[in-house]
């Protein structure tokens, strides 16, 4: 297979909804995925796997049980399995790309309405 480019400002387009990531490559049993974000998410965790965070446009803020840390853009994080986490936006588009196992679950254990597991290629 021939390595091809990928234009995220394309696949960016593709996402039509909030906090619904789109898979746009996969390295080494490694998803790399992209999502917009707006408002708040689910408190969660991921017990087995950790989770990187990228904001490639806006300022994502991830509330942890003893702090919240902001993300700009151009700036990552690493969260670690097991550490919960409620990732929040404050009312402006955010555009992350995240790269995890691909055994990792959206909302870890934790199901609820924005839940989406089978997240599509795009």
């Amino acid at each position: 297979m021939e390595p091809q480019k990928i234009n995220l400002k394309q696949k960016f387009e593709k996402i039509e909804e909030y906090w619904s990531p789109g898979i746009v490559g996969s390295s080494n049993g490694q998803l790399v995925k992209i999502a917009r974000l707006k408002g708040d998410f689910v408190r969660h965790n991921h017990a087995s796997e950790d989770e990187l965070f990228f904001v490639l446009e806006g300022v994502l803020y991830l509330e942890f049980d003893s702090h919240t840390v902001e993300i700009k853009a151009g700036e990552m994080i690493v969260v670690p399995k097991g550490v919960y986490h409620k990732p929040y936006t404050m009312g402006k588009e955010v555009k992350v790309m995240l790269i995890e196992p691909a055994s990792t679950k959206h909302t870890g254990d934790v199901q609820v309405e924005v839940t989406k597991n089978d997240q599509p290629w795009i």
